[in-house]
């Protein structure tokens, strides 16, 4: 939008938000060229700016907003709750009966057959939550040394220090991240790790043998949980190898360490399926939800606790009388309102919709994966993602300092299009909402994007 570096002018909403805001997770390049794009609303999958341009957003927001920016039931059931009770907390044996209502519901469509939830604020505090569980769990039953967390490298499970710990991606190190005790295994991504002449089925055999060295190595008594996202997000839309949960959760089982899927990301439809765990065939041991639990229309995690780790909670919080953690927003009484209807809503029609759009989304993933510059087409449901190369036979990545994938979500943006860049990759996560029209204009608007700016930088 911008020719020239701060072409706007000093009073301008783009000048106003560099001047009185620190950014994350944002490329400072983009906004000191081009500025921020400041947004007033939202209508379907579109969002729009301050100047009127319309933006299909192909993110969903950041995952969550899977109903679209407007969806009229959702923001009912929040005004419904915020005239009825505001707010209230979850601490001291008091709770609102949304949270009631909604505990009962996230354990009926989980894979459970009973179980229990913690509230959180979101995703990452919800990874801490469970970490700072697993620990107190370990001091409780006579092992206090049972902390150690292992991942996965690309992983990603929240910003917080133990949840950046989780976290295998290397800007950590600049907080001196992860602390000790959180354990990275070999990202599960058999495209770019598997080794020349290995078949995807022995690239999971090598994986799960890796994870029983580090077992052997580390001491099983001394682990206290695998922490894994089914398809794995931030990292790239990476799903894992064929076989990959089939052949790690025995070896876990048998050393008594827990399985906790993180699918703050695949949980509620994303994948075809209610749960990514589902799509790819497990049942964990505990679930860590966020984003689509409320539609992206209020900030709410949870910790959903299967049956084993539910009881041993519960046995080790009675012996001291109490589970010593909480948050002033956990169990939220309109964050849980909201909840209920967006799981409403993905049981009663958008995990079908979802099911629908699944075809057309991998015909356009694999049309734009025909192109001279995109080594991988991948993903699951409605998450995918391409992979930018400079040279498609040997996966052969662009010099980092073309900063490609930046430039074709800039172009992108030109186009009316938003898209995330993550590494070298493009990501896709359109909303459930999405029409068969709207995806043609996402993938045709994508398609422009990448025809101008391969040339520029080949």
């Amino acid at each position: 939008m911008h020719d020239d570096a701060k072409s706007w002018a000093p009073n301008s909403w783009e000048a106003r938000a560099e001047a009185n805001t620190f950014y994350g997770f944002t490329d400072l390049p983009s906004v000191e060229q081009r500025g921020t794009v400041v947004l007033t609303h939202g209508k379907g999958p579109y969002v729009y700016d301050v100047h009127g341009r319309e933006y299909l957003d192909s993110n969903s927001g950041l995952w969550n907003m899977v109903a679209g920016f407007d969806h009229p039931e959702l923001a009912a059931a929040a005004k419904a709750q915020y005239d009825r009770f505001p707010g209230y907390h979850s601490f001291f044996g008091r709770m609102s009966d949304q949270t009631v209502m909604l505990s009962e519901k996230l354990i009926q469509v989980s894979p459970f057959s009973r179980g229990r939830v913690f509230y959180t604020n979101s995703g990452s505090e919800a990874n801490d939550t469970l970490v700072k569980m697993l620990w107190f769990l370990g001091a409780s039953e006579g092992q206090p040394q049972k902390r150690k967390i292992i991942t996965r490298i690309n992983g990603y499970h929240g910003v917080t220090i133990v949840s950046a710990s989780m976290t295998g991606k290397p800007y950590n190190s600049v907080f001196g991240l992860p602390l000790d005790g959180f354990l990275h295994l070999t990202c599960p991504h058999y495209w770019r790790e598997g080794r020349d002449g290995e078949s995807e089925a022995q690239f999971t055999a090598r994986l799960a043998q890796e994870l029983e060295d580090m077992i052997a190595r580390e001491g099983a008594d001394t682990i206290a949980a695998f922490v894994a996202e089914p398809v794995m997000g931030a990292g790239g839309v990476i799903p894992p190898s064929k076989g990959y949960f089939q052949a790690i959760q025995p070896i876990l089982k048998k050393h008594g360490i827990p399985l906790v899927a993180d699918e703050v990301i695949t949980g509620f439809g994303r994948t075809g399926e209610m749960w990514g765990s589902e799509a790819y065939d497990f049942v964990p041991d505990a679930i860590i939800s966020s984003k689509a639990l409320t539609a992206g229309y209020f900030p709410m995690g949870a910790v959903i606790l299967g049956p084993d780790l539910s009881d041993r909670m519960q046995a080790a919080a009675e012996a001291i009388e109490e589970f010593p953690h909480g948050f002033t927003a956990s169990g939220h009484p309109v964050g849980c309102a909201i909840a209920l209807k967006a799981i409403d809503l993905v049981e009663n029609g958008l995990l079908d919709q979802v099911r629908a759009l699944i075809p057309q989304f991998e015909a356009g993933l694999n049309h734009l994966a025909q192109m001279d510059n995109i080594g991988e087409a991948r993903g699951k449901g409605l998450m995918g993602a391409l992979e930018a190369v400079n040279d498609k036979a040997t996966k052969t990545p662009f010099d980092s300092d073309l900063s490609v994938s930046e430039r074709i979500a800039n172009t992108c943006t030109d186009h009316g299009l938003i898209c995330r860049p993550l590494g070298q990759a493009i990501v896709l996560c359109p909303a459930f909402v999405m029409t068969p029209a709207e995806m043609d204009q996402m993938f045709g608007r994508l398609e422009a994007a990448l025809k101008q700016v391969f040339p520029e930088v080949g």
